[in-house]
């Protein structure tokens, strides 16, 4: 597989380009790494290519919080949009500086 340079760094804040919600990315696959039943789990016409980065994002909707598992060709920048208000963000980063989501200088490793 030709795998590609991910597109969003650590602290971006990204939408879903079909989905209504938003997150910040906390971590980066550069290809594929979930569960065969997962990928297998999205409908054939809008299923992504395994050969590409994937997201893990602190994402949210106009009702909840959760975490996401997104591929690079289903998300857009957002941080026009403002801050994300998932709970667990400053476990990891400092507030948003209007671009992304700084990373703690101790790595979120404090309490």
């Amino acid at each position: 597989m030709d795998i590609r340079q991910a597109k969003f760094a650590l602290g971006d804040v990204v939408r879903h380009r079909l989905f209504p919600f938003r997150g910040v990315v906390v971590d980066v696959d550069p290809e594929f790494a979930n569960t065969e039943e997962w990928y297998e789990a999205i409908p054939e016409d809008i299923r992504p290519h395994k050969d590409q980065p994937f997201y893990h994002l602190l994402a949210e909707n106009e009702t909840s919080y959760y975490g996401a598992y997104v591929s690079e060709q289903n998300l857009l920048p957002d941080a026009e949009n403002g801050p994300v208000g998932h709970p667990q963000i400053d476990e990891t980063f400092e507030k948003f500086d209007g671009v992304k989501y700084p990373l703690r200088p101790d790595g979120g490793l404090a309490n």
